[in-house]
């Protein structure tokens, strides 16, 4: 890798990701503020009209995202629409010479790429929370939609049966009440690329156990690779 990489980072909503790929930044480099890399960000709903936007809107019995348009709103997109897309835009950018993409987002199935290294936020995540839930006795999620707690077993597969709650990233849910429910758990996730630091704290308030934030994991391994 050259001296100063090019890092795409993906989401599926629109960019940029104001509330995201700073602190994600802040997390690789500290200490090492002189650190350099180039980052570009690229949307799967950039560029959509209304119209096309109201077209990738999940229907009640499709399984579903949770992501955030440039103005802040959320919007709940299908996730084989959303997918469709993503493998479409990550197929133009294996060949733009980046030296890794970042997929922000913790549900996604992608095809491999030819030419490029792709961190896969929901790989990292799943693996690590599956490695350290072997020996817990109660895993705890954290999930943005109430709709993804009955989808989360589809979607996911952990040891046991994981205690899944939602609480919005976008949407002014009270974090803190909703993690309460998981104040049994002795270990927990927040299940999306969306929660940030400040909510990282806000979940911790009422559970003792360690909680994990899955930008956090991924910016972990990306401090190791640059």
């Amino acid at each position: 890798m050259n001296s100063s990489p090019r890092i795409a980072f993906v989401t599926i909503g629109q960019t940029p990701r104001s509330d995201i790929v700073p602190e994600m930044i802040a997390d690789i480099t500290a200490g090492q503020e002189d650190r350099k890399f180039e980052v570009v960000e690229f949307g799967v709903l950039d560029g959509m009209t209304p119209a096309e936007l109201a077209g990738m809107e999940a229907r009640p019995a499709e399984l579903s995202f949770a992501t955030r348009l440039r103005s802040g709103e959320e919007i709940v997109t299908s996730k084989e629409r959303t997918e469709e897309r993503l493998n479409l835009l990550l197929q133009d950018l294996d060949n733009q010479g980046f030296d890794i993409i970042v997929l922000l987002c913790t549900g996604t199935k992608i095809e491999p790429l030819v030419n490029t290294l792709v961190v896969e936020a929901q790989r990292i995540v799943d693996s690590t929370v599956e490695a350290l839930a072997q020996t817990a006795r109660r895993l705890g999620v954290i999930v943005p939609l109430e709709r993804q707690v009955e989808e989360f077993s589809r979607r996911h597969v952990f040891t046991g049966e994981p205690k899944v709650v939602a609480a919005s990233p976008y949407a002014g849910d009270d974090i803190e009440e909703r993690a309460a429910v998981l104040a049994d758990c002795d270990l927990v996730i927040m299940h999306c690329m969306g929660y940030s630091a400040d909510m990282l704290a806000q979940a911790k308030t009422p559970i003792r156990a360690p909680v994990l934030l899955s930008r956090r994991l991924v910016a972990g391994v990306l401090r190791q690779m640059l």
